[in-house]
């Protein structure tokens, strides 16, 4: 059997040679961290014990896997990227790996395969591992690096809310500084470029470096090895493998640690030097800057004192590299800094004796910055894990991650144009996510001034919310534009994009307004929609978000759902409040029999006149509605798309305002031959068939419900012939915020469908 999705240049195909739209979500949140004991981030009972854990029942139990997988099949998503962490397969130790795991990811998979997604893997990390703030590594990991997690704290060599005096305190989006702090940027530095820069860090007879990637890359190979063997999942469910997430460089190519280099795009808390995080990892105090971020970026706020009194973040000598099972060379010394031992600074007068270390290869004298590392170390990286999947699964497709925000890496016409390869891009509105507040009056094109687009970054302000959406669209379209140009002809998919929800410190959740969630998705939305890219995988699903701790890690709460929140109810139910409030219920005899037949029946042009006879609910489903929480912004991010084109989409884009969906189009006869349509997720709580309107340059439309495992998800088909061709589909509108109420200049426009039903352009 041909594969459900291949890729044919930067277009991805489906069997009858359609166009495929992905668009998908991360599951799940909780995958960052262990089930048993489970320990979210603000939990430090057994924190330090992360041998003997267990990811089962990550990313939520097997029996829940239905619930889940129905409940976004539901929403119109057809794209899964999976979160699992190198933790979660080699826990306990070099080499050991837990296969009761893998085989629980095996059964998820499977149930996932019934709901007909497409599913990329995704080995995920922040800033490391838990054990430094975020997620991806065991915990043995640092200390093979020589490193003492204990000591975190006191040093800040990682600042960790599970070990934060009071967690609910953690400054929020703090966790990310830690990539510009003394653990991430040493363990990063090692991973990447040990052999380079730390030629004395010698275990087990071979490099740092390649200790730590051939576990990370044996370990993914492994689950890859499994998934193999199922044989059952490769081209049905899993259609690929991502590189690690978020890469990030350590201290290679920056070109004088005792200063913050200038491109750091985030300084937030305690901001030290490289210099000044090596003198406090080894128990030196110092002041250092202070910066918070507020409407116009980072800013300086005044000067601290960290002293760890002493304190160091080496292991200590009497530690016991005997737990392990690993030796480490007589020539790596415990309990002193590895940059003191390779002579980058003097632990018995605290010089710095060599401020440019990392700013030049040092045996070929070679000038780095981040676009040599994307091209050398990131790259190198990259194809060794690349042939440890296809040694496994020759046809996997690899989605190559390089760091986020960079310039992608220069492969266009080179060995590594890679014709089944997939360009993987991250983007966040940084002012909205750092500041937790949607800014309607301005916002800044921050790709636009990394890449040097502006002579000052003043010019980069965008004032107004029309130019501020535009502004988020257009550097997403750069975006992809860029990677034509540096990845090739390949497609470009956005796997992580999305909005915080616990803006305006809770507002919403004290209030039920999440206006200003709706339009920062909306926003956000606009732009994917914007950018031409192939799709999307929206961060963040999380079975157990909840308003108190968000998404349970690092005080981050972008979860499209949670528990305390009401899920988006049916948009048939609220269309018809507006209307006769007689024969309420579709059970009863008083409900109308012809609506019962045309709600079971296919809708389109030649019954779309009965279609639009009014039913009704009863009084109860609008008191129900009455004094409800706000639907977590989900009439924003359930909304109408592209999913399988009999041609190229040429553009398309939802206005949530007016709820107009367009679509231009280039249809190809070729694509599956006259029976096979064009098909578009349509929502039906923007569109409940009852009350569409459609218009097509030419052709047939439909709208019914295609049954996936046991749910009905609707759709619109449209039958066209080669050549340009437009649809406009006209839904709802509704009273901003109050999805209950239809606006009062649509209710006119319902009664025109009423009597003239659809029209043809």
């Amino acid at each position: 059997m041909p594969p459900r999705l291949r890729i044919e240049g930067k277009i991805f195909k489906d069997p009858s040679n359609r166009e495929i739209t992905l668009r998908g979500i991360n599951v799940a949140g909780e995958s960052k961290y262990p089930k048993t004991p489970d320990i979210p981030s603000y939990v430090s009972d057994n924190f330090f014990e992360t041998d003997h854990v267990s990811f089962v029942d990550r990313p939520f139990p097997l029996d829940d896997a239905h619930t889940h997988f129905a409940r976004l099949r539901k929403w119109g998503y057809n794209t899964i990227r999976y979160l699992f962490t190198w933790e979660a397969i080699e826990h306990e130790g070099p080499g050991k790996y837990d296969d009761e795991w893998i085989a629980f990811t095996i059964e998820v998979l499977r149930v996932a395969k019934q709901y007909q997604f497409y599913v990329f893997m995704d080995p995920h990390q922040d800033v490391w591992s838990r054990l430094s703030g975020g997620s991806g590594a065991p915990g043995w990991t640092l200390y093979a690096a020589g490193l003492d997690p204990r000591t975190f704290k006191k040093t800040e060599a990682a600042l960790v809310q599970n070990t934060y005096d009071n967690p609910a305190e953690f400054p929020k989006m703090i966790w990310s500084t830690n990539y510009t702090r003394l653990v991430c940027q040493t363990i990063f530095t090692l991973f990447w470029a040990g052999r380079d820069f730390a030629p004395k860090a010698i275990i087990n007879g071979i490099n740092i470096q390649d200790f730590l990637q051939g576990h990370f890359i044996a370990a993914c190979k492994y689950l890859a090895q499994k998934i193999h063997e199922a044989g059952d999942l490769e081209n049905d469910v899993v259609i690929g493998w991502e590189s690690m997430n978020e890469p990030h460089r350590g201290l290679i190519g920056i070109q004088d640690i005792s200063v913050v280099p200038p491109d750091q795009q985030l300084q937030l808390g305690t901001s030290p030097t490289a210099f000044q995080a090596m003198l406090t990892g080894s128990g030196r105090a110092c002041e250092e800057t202070t910066w918070a971020f507020g409407g116009f970026g980072p800013h300086q706020t005044g000067r601290e004192l960290v002293d760890p009194e002493g304190e160091s973040v080496w292991l200590p000598t009497t530690y016991d590299d005997s737990k392990y099972g690993w030796t480490r060379d007589p020539g790596w010394k415990l309990g002193e800094c590895i940059w003191a031992q390779h002579d980058v600074w003097d632990p018995s007068t605290d010089k710095l004796l060599k401020k440019d270390y990392f700013a030049k290869k040092p045996r070929t004298g070679e000038p780095l910055d981040y676009d040599v590392f994307t091209n050398t170390y990131f790259m190198e990286h990259y194809r060794t894990f690349k042939d440890a999947i296809r040694s496994v699964w020759p046809g996997s497709i690899m989605l190559c991650q390089p760091p986020v925000m960079e310039v992608p890496p220069d492969l266009k016409g080179s060995f590594d144009d890679d014709p089944n390869m997939v360009h993987a891009v991250h983007y966040y509105d940084g002012l909205t996510l750092l500041t937790k507040h949607w800014n309607r009056l301005y916002n800044v094109d921050v790709i636009g001034v990394l890449r040097g687009k502006y002579l000052t970054p003043a010019f980069a302000l965008k004032i107004g919310e029309t130019a501020i959406r535009n502004c988020l669209r257009d550097q997403l379209k750069y975006l992809r534009d860029e990677s034509l140009r540096f990845m090739g002809n390949h497609p470009m998919i956005f796997t992580e994009i999305g909005i915080p929800y616990d803006m305006d410190d809770k507002y919403a959740y004290k209030t039920g307004d999440y206006s200003s969630q709706i339009s920062a998705m909306d926003a956000n939305h606009y732009a994917l929609e914007g950018s031409t890219s192939n799709g999307f995988t929206l961060w963040l699903y999380t079975t157990q978000n909840n308003h108190e701790w968000g998404d349970n890690w690092n005080g981050e709460d972008l979860s499209i759902t949670s528990v305390d929140d009401p899920e988006l109810p049916s948009g048939k139910l609220l269309a018809l409040q507006n209307e006769s409030r007689s024969r309420s219920d579709p059970h009863s005899p008083a409900y109308s029999e012809s609506q019962r037949n045309i709600e079971e029946e296919h809708v389109g042009p030649s019954n779309i006149k009965d279609a639009l006879r009014p039913a009704s609910i009863t009084s109860d489903v609008s008191s129900q509605l009455k004094g409800q929480a706000g639907f977590r912004a989900a009439e924003a991010y359930i909304r109408p798309s592209p999913i399988f084109t009999k041609g190229v989409v040429s553009g398309h884009g939802f206005d949530l305002r007016n709820c107009t969906f367009t679509m231009s189009l280039v249809g190809d006869e070729k694509a599956g031959g006259e029976d096979v349509p064009t098909e578009m997720y349509l929502p039906d709580f923007h569109f409940p068939d009852t009350h569409t309107v459609v218009s097509v340059s030419s052709g047939r439309w439909s709208i019914d419900h295609a049954e996936i495992s046991s749910v009905k998800v609707q759709r619109l088909r449209w039958w066209h012939a080669a050549g340009k061709h437009d649809i406009k589909v006209q839904g709802i509108k509704r009273k901003p915020g109050d999805p209950g109420k239809i606006a009062g200049d649509d209710l006119s426009y319902l009664e025109q469908c009423q009597r003239g039903g659809c029209s043809v352009m």
